[in-house]
């Protein structure tokens, strides 16, 4: 039997869409994860994405998110939140489920980090609200830490980031370092990892290595983790949009009067076709 699938990215950070609402796709095995996720002997991704059904309702019984996104990365463990992958299903959600309901401006996905809301912007682009910062958590050090030579601050958002800041980002090779930094033992539950070159007032450069799946063109709560830790300088005046330019892209940070941080960005459609049901 065949499965339909669906392939997005967002600013490069790419990603297998299914609609799993009738939960009929096996993901048992991790390797059938990996296997859809290899770019040599499968479709290719950073993360497979399964779009399901939320059971969240309200005490009145209705729905209170449109969908649930249940996210794989590429080596098949699951991951808790994807700021590029959201914004992936919110298209994914209005191009193949709500097709006819042209006149939606925002979509309510429930994922393992909660409900988030994804406002369809004029330019085509997708704001995401993306919660609070927490800076003190069991899967990070309290304090700062140097690691490789490089001073890092920590920081979740809904998963655990290593942001550190670095004078030339183009001497260093994230996929050395990014290995170590992410199995150091400082990190019971393994981390992100983000590198971070100013270029300017309100513009920086960033790599990252993604926890699971290795070396990504971008990653969206990557960039909310750096514009968190960006906020704690208070050197660093951060009182409009930012812009951090990923290697496949550019994202774009703010905050509202609440302390939540606003990802804006775009979810791009690349190709769909079909797959035989792993086992």
């Amino acid at each position: 039997m065949m499965t339909k699938f669906y392939k997005y990215h967002g600013a490069g950070n790419d990603f297998i869409l299914i609609d799993n609402r009738a939960k009929n796709f096996p993901v048992q095995a991790t390797k059938n994860i990996k296997l859809l996720c290899d770019r040599h002997f499968g479709i290719g991704a950073d993360g497979l994405i399964l779009v399901e059904s939320s059971d969240k309702v309200d005490r009145a019984g209705s729905p209170q998110a449109d969908c649930f996104m249940n996210y794989y990365n590429a080596d098949g463990t699951i991951a808790e939140m994807c700021g590029n992958g959201v914004r992936c299903v919110a298209k994914f959600f209005l191009e193949h489920i709500k097709l006819k309901e042209n006149k939606i401006k925002e979509v309510s996905i429930d994922t393992r980090a909660g409900i988030k809301r994804i406002v369809i912007n004029e330019d085509g682009s997708f704001s995401v609200n993306m919660g609070v910062p927490v800076f003190v958590h069991n899967d990070f050090p309290k304090d700062s830490l140097t690691l490789e030579n490089i001073a890092f601050k920590f920081v979740s958002m809904g998963n655990p980031h290593a942001v550190g800041m670095v004078k030339d980002i183009s001497l260093i090779d994230i996929s050395q370092i990014g290995p170590i930094i992410e199995n150091d033992s400082h990190f019971p539950n393994k981390i992100n990892v983000e590198l971070v070159e100013k270029i300017k007032d309100n513009h920086f450069k960033v790599k990252v290595w993604e926890r699971g799946s290795g070396a990504t063109l971008a990653c969206g709560t990557g960039a909310c983790a750096v514009y968190a830790c960006l906020k704690q300088n208070p050197v660093q005046d951060l009182t409009q949009e930012i812009t951090l330019e990923f290697p496949g892209g550019n994202l774009y940070l703010s905050e509202n009067k609440e302390g939540e941080i606003i990802l804006r960005g775009p979810a791009e459609f690349v190709f769909k076709g079909e797959i035989n049901k792993t086992k």
